[in-house]
């Protein structure tokens, strides 16, 4: 925070605020910024001062670094969290994904005199195949709009306590919505398929 800095000279620094571990009792310093006088010449600014101060150290004691150093470090350190976050969010979806085509399992499972009594009275293996995708994506989507709304929800919650400046971008939800309706047509298919293929005298019979 600048209004809790102080300016004052090096030298003084030093005789005010010694250190008992530096070789002579005064404050090391351990940091110095420089301004360079333009963007361009901040190369040879950073060779220059790197020079000078392994002439005077005579050991490479030291490190120079600009802020373009500093923006690549962040910027590196943004995308492995980017990186570890869509990892999470991958396996949350495909954990997701098994839990919705065991429920589909189980309905289909539950509900095979239904399917056999559908296909006795005409329905064709694509109109089944159709109602099982359908709910199984009808399931995934209503969990995708109840994460949509605990996020907005908890975005607006921390905007509001925390005073963060969180901002809800309507593209990314719409992403969200649309990845959510493709797990459920991804893991939905193979129920769907298996309660189209199911033979309707067996069907009939099953109790």
């Amino acid at each position: 925070n600048v209004d809790d800095q102080v300016l004052i000279p090096l030298t003084t620094l030093q005789k005010q605020l010694s250190n008992p571990r530096s070789a002579k009792g005064f404050a090391n310093v351990s940091q110095i910024v420089v301004t360079a006088t333009s963007s361009k010449t901040i190369p040879a600014a950073k060779a220059e001062i790197t020079q000078v101060l392994t002439q005077r150290h005579r050991t490479v004691d030291f490190s120079v670094q600009t802020q373009d150093d500093q923006v690549a470090a962040q910027t590196s350190t943004t995308q492995v969290l980017t990186i570890l976050l869509g990892a999470v969010a991958g396996i949350s979806l495909v954990v997701g994904g098994i839990g919705v085509m065991n429920i589909m399992v189980v309905s289909v499972t539950e509900r095979t005199r239904e399917i056999g009594i559908r296909k006795a009275l005409g329905a064709t293996q694509r109109q089944i195949l159709l109602q099982f995708l359908i709910e199984a994506v009808t399931l995934c989507a209503l969990g995708g709009l109840v994460g949509i709304g605990v996020g907005v929800g908890g975005a607006s919650a921390l905007k509001s306590l925390m005073s963060w400046n969180e901002q809800v971008v309507p593209a990314t939800v719409a992403i969200a919505f649309l990845f959510a309706a493709l797990v459920g047509i991804i893991f939905g298919v193979w129920p769907a398929r298996r309660a189209a293929r199911l033979d309707p005298i067996i069907a009939l019979r099953y109790e």
